[in-house]
């Protein structure tokens, strides 16, 4: 007997739309994807996201009837309606109260999740919007006995914009804070004079020199506080020959990797990190992990639908199974 449609999960992010159908138990029945983000819908016309929407999933709105739910940079004010902040500490009943509603098509109704705010001890404001659901998922996946036992846990989302998550009992977030590593690896590889001595190409993404890496993250951990001149190092480490031209973005994407995790544990290190993303990212965090020390594991796969679908069971969009 075939499982029957219960939701549709959409991870709207700033480039893409991923459309996730899922059955009664939250299982992924078939996903789509499209270039259609929000970035690529620009002017602010709520037409261009419901005529996107319907092109990637409209046969499955018209066809299953089932609720709608949308999490990442959709529900920010480049996106189809603004859903407002959460503050921290906050779990899956404070999010799933304040969902947003917005009218589409044929009577159906897009219920778009709200990110997550905070303050940290620097007294400055940190946001997160798309996150706060793949933590939900992947916090929810974690082993019973971690959940029971460990408080605290640190969970590592690496990306353009890096975020470190500390989360408590039942998976609340309790604080959270970024990093604009990946973004600053772009920026400096392509548009500052640190490129200059590097090979062109590579999209701004390193190739693998393990020696170099580890290196720059060793680099990074010790002198995190003295950040920007460390890295007019990455220079002349190529100027005085130390470091081949070609092993120079290995050196610069350890610096900053290894800056992030100096800056993230100035405090106390956590004992072992959750990492969750893009593979071959979290592999390149898993070795300058290795180099600091930290123990660490990988989340399990599909953590974003996870969340949108437990978030959707707490707004009583969906069914707990068996009910």
């Amino acid at each position: 007997m075939p499982r029957r449609p219960a939701l549709i999960a959409l991870d709207w992010g700033t480039s893409n739309l991923r459309a996730s159908l899922l059955g009664a138990e939250g299982g992924v029945l078939e996903t789509r994807s499209a270039a259609s983000g929000v970035m690529a819908l620009p002017g602010g016309d709520p037409g261009r996201f419901a005529a996107a929407l319907m092109a990637l999933a409209g046969d499955w709105i018209e066809t299953h009837r089932c609720p709608l739910i949308a999490s990442g940079m959709i529900g920010s004010r480049q996106g189809w309606r603004e859903a407002p902040y959460v503050e921290c500490p906050a779990g899956l009943a404070a999010v799933a109260a304040r969902l947003v509603r917005v009218e589409h098509a044929a009577g159906t109704v897009l219920h778009i999740v709200p990110g997550l705010s905070c303050i940290g001890a620097d007294g400055q404001d940190d946001v997160m919007r798309g996150e706060e659901t793949q933590l939900f998922g992947a916090a929810d996946q974690e082993e019973p006995s971690v959940t029971r036992v460990v408080a605290g846990r640190c969970f590592i989302l690496p990306g353009t914009h890096s975020k470190w998550a500390w989360l408590g009992e039942g998976g609340s977030v309790c604080s959270f804070q970024t990093f604009m590593t990946g973004e600053l690896y772009a920026v400096l590889r392509q548009h500052s004079i640190l490129g200059r001595l590097m090979p062109p190409g590579g999209e701004g993404v390193p190739s693998r020199d393990a020696g170099a890496f580890a290196e720059g993250v060793r680099l990074g951990l010790a002198e995190h506080a003295s950040a920007t001149h460390l890295l007019f190092t990455v220079r002349t480490a190529g100027l005085a020959g130390r470091v081949a031209p070609e092993a120079l973005p290995e050196l610069l994407s350890g610096m900053l990797i290894g800056i992030e995790i100096g800056g993230a544990t100035r405090a106390a290190a956590p004992p072992a990190v959750v990492l969750l993303g893009e593979p071959a990212l979290c592999a390149r965090y898993e070795a300058a992990l290795d180099v600091a020390g930290i123990a660490h594991r990988r989340a399990a796969g599909d953590a974003t639908t996870r969340g949108q679908w437990l978030v959707a069971r707490a707004a009583g969009l969906v069914e707990e199974a068996g009910a």
